[in-house]
């Protein structure tokens, strides 16, 4: 109902700030929306933006897919939520990469803003990915010598590598805080026609979503501890990634 609710309250807004710009004399535009000091208008689409995709990736996390692992905790669900933030971001850049191609081929029109924006969406997309790729554990591992160790040997090496995973996030926000809070405090811009915060957004979010990756893995760690080992052959993971997809595709729609 929050979902319905505040993304009725923004397409509301979107329709009013559009009518502005025919009967007003200073109407709201792509620029106005990034500098919101002001303009409770803006504050206000803003929030109700904001919370249409919270409350959207709340309500998508609750189905599962065919091929997603089960979540066994707190960090197993945000790691879902943010996964479906990032699957909206997907289809925002290719509504405002569709905006832009329209506009410039079309109308003869190109906007100041659209690659800027595509370029912000883009980069969150891309932390929420590494997010969700821990908590499915998708990310790249080589089995060939892993499989061949006894199980406590197995349990060292998780060990190790959460270890190494812990020490450069440590190393990452060591180095980087103070640049990141720096950027952030000035909401240093991207120096375009547009000028986005850029750089003051998109480097604390940096240093925050790998802290989250790194308590993903330990917390993947700890729900993994005390499973049967697995097995892996090229063969079989090609076997089940196939008919996994193939049941995707003909669940009914």
């Amino acid at each position: 109902m929050a979902m319905i609710g505040f993304a009725g309250l923004t397409a509301l807004l979107y329709v009013w700030l559009v009518i502005n710009q025919f009967i007003s004399s200073d109407p709201i535009g792509m620029h106005e929306m990034i500098r919101p000091s002001g303009r409770p208008l803006v504050w206000l689409m803003l929030i109700s933006i904001s919370a249409t995709l919270l409350f959207t990736s709340l309500y998508l996390s609750d189905t599962k897919g065919a091929i997603e692992q089960e979540p066994e905790g707190f960090f197993d669900i945000l790691s879902l939520v943010t996964s479906r933030m990032a699957m909206i971001a997907t289809a925002l850049i290719v509504l405002v990469m569709f905006y832009e191609v329209v506009s410039r081929y079309v109308f003869s029109r190109p906007t100041l803003w659209a690659n800027e924006l595509s370029l912000w969406i883009a980069a969150f997309l891309f932390l929420f990915a590494g997010q969700y790729a821990m908590q499915q554990r998708s990310h790249i591992r080589i089995y060939v010598i892993y499989d061949m160790m006894p199980r406590w040997m197995q349990k060292t090496s998780d060990c190790i590598s959460v270890g190494l995973i812990c020490v450069f996030t440590f190393a990452l926000v060591w180095g980087g805080y103070n640049d990141a809070l720096r950027r952030m405090l000035r909401m240093e811009t991207f120096g375009t026609a547009w000028d986005p915060p850029i750089p003051g957004t998109i480097k604390p979010a940096i240093l925050f979503i790998i802290v989250l990756v790194t308590i993903q893995a330990v917390s993947n760690l700890i729900a993994d501890w005390n499973k049967a080992p697995e097995h892996h052959s090229a063969d079989d993971i090609d076997e089940i990634e196939i008919e996994n997809i193939r049941k995707t595709l003909e669940e009914p729609k």
